[in-house]
């Protein structure tokens, strides 16, 4: 039984390896890999996907960072055509980009069975698309991997229930698997000269904060402003945003080009501390047992917030709150001790085991 999985963006690709792989090990079930190509930085060559144990995708549609509706529309033509030419047993789709809408409509139209992995997540704030992409996935989606079971209950408050199973989370397989692999392999922490809980970590790159000046200004000051040096990996939007600031760290910032997979999980591991604003970050952090400052007023996560490991914080109060937990030791310890909090890392092989089974229903 073929299965098309659709990723957009090298979080997605991360994420959907353990399912990929599980697929490929499963007797009844064959892989292929479609990428819209929503990220296309140099990182994503073929040594990336052996890194993941992934083959190279069967399909790129090259769609590149357009607007939010040209991604859409043209990841809609690309992936029913390829759905049309192949026709998969099932389209599963992870997260909540672009990619997952194209593909959840894609599949919805073409009568083939959609998963939806990451499934139930709410930040409910529709001014962010991401929460929009979710929502409508999940609402078109006949089978659902919840991650939590705070997930279940809010697909359940919309009256999903049928074809739902709590699986945990990919991140937590990923994690697993690679990170071992980067405190051997990656020289990230000696190439930016800092050591083993020296420093704190920064990924900054949601419109909310890269395209509010105010807010932006306010991390760059909290993050240059720190008692430990802060590596900043910059998005290509964040930089050209802190570009525009007139922005030029003189203390403790160090802004840099975004970092390999293994690289970067190596500076969250080692980091005494992490801001951000990425959904995933907040994921792996909470694996890794690094304290995490989310910039801002609401997350997908709650999970992280509600048992202390991550913090919803506005810039005005980042400072302060990033000065504590550089320098105390106890504030840091408070914030760790639910590595397990997305699962044991097994997400992957249990997707794939409700996947065949509904497959096996369906004939």
């Amino acid at each position: 039984m073929r299965v098309l999985a659709v990723v957009g963006t090298r979080p997605e690709l991360v994420k959907m390896a353990p399912v990929v792989r599980a697929l490929d090990s499963h007797p009844a079930t064959e892989p292929r890999l479609l990428h819209t190509g929503q990220h296309y930085d140099a990182e994503l060559n073929g040594a990336f996907f052996d890194v993941l144990g992934l083959p190279e995708p069967a399909k790129n549609l090259d769609v590149g960072s357009t607007g939010g509706a040209r991604q859409t529309a043209d990841g809609l033509v690309g992936i029913d055509a390829y759905i049309a030419e192949q026709e998969p047993a099932a389209v599963l789709t992870l997260g909540d980009t672009n990619a997952v809408l194209a593909a959840t409509l894609a599949g919805a139209k073409r009568d083939t069975l959609v998963g939806h992995i990451e499934a139930g997540l709410r930040s409910y704030d529709r001014s962010m698309p991401e929460e929009v992409n979710r929502v409508v996935a999940d609402h078109l989606s006949e089978l659902l991997f919840a991650p939590t079971d705070s997930a279940v209950a809010n697909l359940a408050s919309e009256g999903i229930e049928t074809g739902v199973t709590q699986t945990g989370n990919t991140v937590v397989d990923a994690c697993l698997d690679h990170a071992p692999v980067a405190r051997e392999q990656s020289d990230s922490l000696s190439r930016f000269g800092v050591e083993p809980d020296g420093y704190a970590l920064a990924t900054i790159h949601r419109p909310h904060n890269t395209e509010t000046p105010a807010r932006l200004e306010g991390i760059c000051s909290a993050l240059d402003g720190a008692p430990v040096p802060v590596v900043l990996p910059a998005h290509p939007r964040t930089e050209t945003a802190i570009e525009a600031l007139g922005f030029e760290p003189d203390g403790s910032l160090i802004l840099t080009e975004p970092q390999g997979y293994l690289d970067f999980l190596a500076l969250l591991d080692g980091a005494r501390v992490v801001v951000t604003d990425s959904g995933g970050v907040q994921e792996e952090a909470s694996v890794l047992e690094t304290p995490c400052l989310t910039v801002r007023p609401n997350t997908e996560r709650p999970e992280t917030v509600e048992v202390g490991v991550n913090e919803l914080i506005e810039p005005s109060a980042l400072g302060a709150r990033l000065r504590t937990l550089a320098t105390n030791v106890d504030a840091r310890a408070a914030m760790t001790g639910h590595p397990d909090l997305y699962g044991d890392g097994n997400a992957g092989e249990r997707i794939v085991d409700a996947l065949t089974e509904q497959l096996e229903v369906d004939g």
